[in-house]
């Protein structure tokens, strides 16, 4: 797209009367969005890059001062162009957690995203849309519809649709159980930035709704992109609930542990179904095949769920002996 590079950086000339500056690709995500980074004066800048036809930026700027006014730390818009579909915003920098997670840092890291992660869930979610019942089916539909039919070509016959159709509804009444809080939505570690200060620096948050307690928490310990040992994700997860607790998110009527670690596993299960069939689509809508990679991890994830909700065994099976193995 020179066409659109050439429109922006008129933009920069005319419009902000950037002189002698550089401009480089920053990255692009899974949507029509893509970034650069700008050096102006001294001082790094991004641009987003979002086709007006594509994608609505509206949500990112009022979400953006959402979490900015809850004392985040998230890109500030300097200054927009809807018209055009072009942002400047503040630069968090280049290194994601993604590429910072090791045995020396991971425990600090984690600490830091997990006390962000309270703060976003005290953050006003009065008008963002609601995580309901539709929207939760529609993203597992993603699961059968892209993976198991569009890229596998795996025909399932009417006990298997059946089955599914019962499990979709449970994992979304799981959801809808929870308590309902502000949710980011891809809170894992290629949107999260290390900083050197009010770690982390949060990205990718546009499509942020009012939802249930434990998704963010599960695209982070459960990230689709970096595995951990289910009994430290645990012991992260029960820390958090601490931590939910102490902060008023959770009341004292959801103190039951075990109760949250089974809002949290089929929490994941839905996100797991809805991840893999995106990436899935990804690849065969829009040509960006590089996620296919993360769709074995991301599965494990629910297969891992086998023998501990007899409710999910069916699903674990299907995904088991069907999907993983046509996958290898």
């Amino acid at each position: 797209m020179p066409e659109r590079l050439e429109q922006l950086k008129r933009w920069l000339e005319t419009e902000l009367e950037f002189r002698d500056y550089t401009i480089t690709p920053a990255s692009a995500d899974a949507s029509f969005r893509r970034y650069f980074r700008v050096l102006h004066n001294g001082v790094s800048f991004i641009v987003m890059d979002a086709p007006p036809e594509k994608e609505d930026s509206h949500p990112f700027i009022d979400v953006s001062r959402r979490l900015y006014d809850g004392g985040l730390n998230v890109p500030e818009v300097f200054d927009q162009d809807l018209g055009q579909g072009f942002l400047l915003l503040s630069d968090l920098g280049s290194m994601s957690y993604l590429g910072a997670l090791d045995a020396r840092r991971v425990e600090r890291l984690y600490a830091d995203a997990l006390a962000a992660l309270a703060s976003i869930q005290v953050c006003d979610c009065d008008g963002l849309p609601p995580y309901d019942r539709d929207l939760l089916l529609r993203e597992m539909e993603l699961f059968r519809e892209w993976l198991v039919g569009k890229h596998l070509g795996i025909a399932l016959d009417e006990r298997q649709h059946a089955m599914l159709d019962h499990v979709f509804a449970l994992l979304a009444d799981n959801a809808l159980a929870q308590p309902q809080v502000f949710v980011h939505r891809d809170y894992h570690s290629r949107n999260l930035m290390v900083t050197t200060c009010n770690n982390p620096g949060i990205l990718d948050f546009q499509d942020a709704v009012c939802g249930a307690i434990t998704y963010d928490l599960v695209s982070l310990l459960r990230d689709c992109y970096v595995e951990w040992p289910r009994a430290q994700v645990e012991e992260w997860a029960l820390g958090y609930r601490e931590l939910a607790l102490q902060s008023g998110i959770l009341h004292e009527e959801y103190e039951d542990p075990r109760q949250f670690l089974r809002w949290f596993d089929l929490m994941g299960a839905q996100r797991h179904l809805k991840a893999a069939g995106i990436f899935a689509r990804l690849n065969h809508r829009d040509g960006k095949s590089g996620y296919l990679a993360d769709i074995p991890r991301t599965l494990r994830y629910i297969t891992a769920l086998a023998g501990r909700y007899a409710e999910l065994d069916p699903l674990c099976a299907l995904v088991a002996d069907e999907v993983l193995s046509a996958l290898d």
